[in-house]
């Protein structure tokens, strides 16, 4: 089963200092049809005016991961972090027990974009946790920079999944064996590709279940994320 949702049946929010896009529901937006995805509970793609960002908010049990597209965006938090997350680099924060922290866009000038994702732990009240790194390149591959810790060289979390990154150029192929108690998450961020013959474009999402390979072939230049979850 391969369920597309286009680019255009996000819901979309303009707040005037950030635009954003939610996948599932989130803040002032629910629908009990789509609430998450296995563990994945937010997926967000927020662009973020210059100096404004999110001031200092608490969060408690969930893995928070983010990935700038454009941009860089200045975190903060109780632990005593405090970094710059540039295009490219990945972040994990894992709330744990409970953490604070803001997030702010780093330029006075230019807008930040960045993709958000929020995923369900396999533990409650662990110690909160926060990691940052950039990865070499995803060109031609299926780059994974986030598991449960088991891949050597990603950003760990305390849940078994696992993220990747790729950039295909037009016509490459990559595939990704699924297991039967898995299910996968496609997001399109520019180009479009073909997964097991059905086309998708910059934007949309596939919500994947049952389907033993994934096959991706580019039909133009393509960044994509793919997420590998339990069920």
């Amino acid at each position: 089963m391969i369920q597309i949702i286009p680019s255009a049946q996000r819901h979309r929010e303009d707040f005037g200092w950030l635009s954003t896009r939610w996948h599932f529901s989130f803040d002032r937006y629910y629908d009990p049809q789509n609430v998450s995805w296995g563990p994945l509970r937010v997926f967000n793609d927020d662009v973020v005016q210059p100096g404004q960002g999110f001031g200092a908010h608490g969060h408690r049990d969930m893995e928070i991961i983010s990935y700038v597209l454009e941009g860089s965006l200045a975190h903060a938090d109780s632990l005593g972090s405090r970094h710059v997350l540039k295009a490219g680099e990945v972040q994990v924060m894992s709330a744990g027990s409970g953490i604070r922290h803001s997030e702010y866009n780093a330029s006075e000038t230019e807008p930040v974009h960045f993709l958000q994702l929020w995923i369900e732990p396999r533990t409650k009240g662990t110690q909160p946790r926060w990691e940052q790194r950039a990865f070499g390149s995803r060109a031609g591959k299926l780059l994974p920079v986030v598991s449960s810790g088991a891949i050597p060289g990603t950003l760990a979390i305390d849940q078994d999944a696992t993220i990747y990154l790729s950039e295909l150029q037009t016509g490459q192929e990559v595939s990704h064996q699924l297991a039967p108690d898995r299910k996968a998450y496609l997001f399109v961020i520019r180009g479009s590709v073909e997964l097991n013959g059905h086309p998708f474009h910059q934007g949309d999402q596939g919500r994947i279940d049952q389907e033993p390979e994934l096959h991706l072939k580019a039909t133009a230049d393509t960044e994509l994320m793919l997420l590998d979850l339990p069920r």
